[in-house]
């Protein structure tokens, strides 16, 4: 339910503003956002031009995964994409915690 509810909900987003509360109140679960919801978050951002909104999706999930590791997997899973959206993670941009 909780991957359909926000698939769903940022594949209609109209605002920049409906997206950043949706990621807000996506992230503030006790869970790591499943690959389906990033996508269509991402989506989102890049059908919105909110270039900035989707470099911090980046840092949100890098604060919510357990390990490096994971997020380093995130990162390869959705590299293709990246790409194809023109859209790039803090350390493409020389942000490194």
């Amino acid at each position: 339910a909780f991957t359909a509810h926000w698939t769903a909900f940022f594949s209609a987003c109209p605002d920049t503003f409906e997206l950043q509360r949706g990621l807000n109140n996506c992230f503030n679960y006790d869970l790591v956002p499943p690959a389906e919801v990033i996508e269509a978050a991402l989506v989102a951002c890049r059908r919105l031009d909110a270039f900035a909104t989707a470099v911090r999706v980046w840092g949100g999930l890098r604060g919510k995964v357990n390990r490096r590791e994971e997020y380093e997997e995130y990162k390869r899973y959705f590299e293709p994409m990246l790409q194809e959206l023109g859209i790039p993670t803090p350390e493409d941009l020389g942000r490194v915690e």
